[in-house]
C-alpha cells in the first residue's frame, strides 16, 4: 500500500507506518501543490491513501472524482506524541479504506 504524507504531518509518522511505501509531499517535491493538484499528482502516482491534519480538505474538493482514500487525523496539534496514538487505529482500518471517501481518525 502506497500513502502519502501531507506536509502539515510530521516526517516522523513515515517511521511509524513501518508496513507501508510511504513518502511525504516534500519528497515527492509536490510542496508548492494545493489540495486538488495534489491529490491529482498522488492519483497519477498510484498512490493508495493520502494522511492528512487538514480538517477541512473533504469540504474544499470533491474527494469522490480522486482514485485515493483520503485519512484525517483529528489531534489537538500534530505533534507525533499525539499521532502516534492514533497509528494502531490507522493499521487497523487501512485494508477497508474506500477511494474516493475520506475518514477521520481521533483518539
Amino acid at each position: 500500500m502506497k500513502i502519502l504524507l501531507d506536509e502539515c504531518l510530521p516526517i516522523r509518522l513515515k517511521y511509524l507506518l513501518k508496513e507501508y511505501d510511504v513518502f511525504s509531499v516534500s519528497e515527492m517535491g509536490w510542496r508548492s501543490l494545493k489540495n486538488g493538484k495534489l491529490l491529482r499528482a498522488a492519483v497519477e502516482h498510484k498512490f493508495d491513501i493520502f494522511l492528512t491534519f487538514d480538517k477541512k480538505l473533504e469540504y474544499q474538493q470533491n474527494l469522490y472524482s480522486f482514485n485515493i482514500a483520503v485519512v484525517v487525523f483529528i489531534v489537538a496539534r500534530n505533534k507525533i506524541e499525539l499521532l502516534s496514538h492514533l497509528n494502531p487505529k490507522f493499521i487497523e482500518i487501512s485494508s477497508t479504506l474506500e477511494k474516493g471517501k475520506s475518514t477521520t481518525i481521533s483518539n
